[in-house]
């Protein structure tokens, strides 16, 4: 039996690293805009994320004691 070849992992950070270092002078106002969206449909859900994570330590410093 042959195996399919494995894709290498992706690092953490790449995603972001080839976005920000994107040529932008090949997009249109339309795309650009696009773009824009979707970044910030990104951050929003970052943002959503990083209150999960400090609502999850904040309530296991309330429950140890500790504060930070």
């Amino acid at each position: 039996m042959m195996e399919e070849p494995v894709e290498p992992r992706a690092f953490r950070g790449d995603a972001l690293n080839a976005t920000t270092h994107e040529d932008l002078d090949t997009y249109g106002v339309a795309e650009l805009e696009e773009r824009i969206e979707a970044l910030e449909t990104e951050i929003a859900r970052t943002r959503a994320q990083l209150s999960k994570k400090k609502a999850g330590r904040d309530a296991a410093n309330a429950l140890f004691g500790r504060l930070d």
